[in-house]
């Protein structure tokens, strides 16, 4: 039997700051919550939940998995990133007709606009 990516789980320390930055980024409502978990809505049509685990420690080192996400225009969705409490972690990179850019959540957790195609 194939597995199937049931939720893929950012740690962090303060939940409900994880759940407001990247609702607002993904347009994604918090569909559970406990004192040490937090679901967002499924990635796309039956797709994996973004989930958030409170963890004592704090991130340490560079992610080795991260979100690319899709965007028409890398440039206007770091500034809208940015407005949220997002960093840039870098400057464009990649081909400059279809570039991407590496970004830090308010925790500093990767992740990366990627010009759609």
């Amino acid at each position: 039997m194939t597995p199937k990516v049931g939720n893929i789980v950012i740690d962090c320390a303060d939940l409900d700051a994880m759940a407001a930055f990247w609702g607002r980024l993904l347009g994604m409502k918090t569909t559970a919550a406990s004192d040490d978990w937090l679901d967002l809505e499924p990635l796309g049509a039956g797709g994996p939940i973004l989930s958030f685990q409170r963890v004592p420690e704090g991130k340490k080192g560079k992610n080795r998995i991260h979100l690319d996400l899709d965007v028409p225009d890398v440039h206007a969705a770091g500034e809208r990133a940015e407005s949220l409490g997002a960093t840039p972690a870098g400057g464009p990179m990649g081909d400059p007709e279809s570039p991407f850019r590496v970004w830090r959540d308010p925790e500093g957790n990767e992740f990366c606009f990627v010009t759609a195609s």
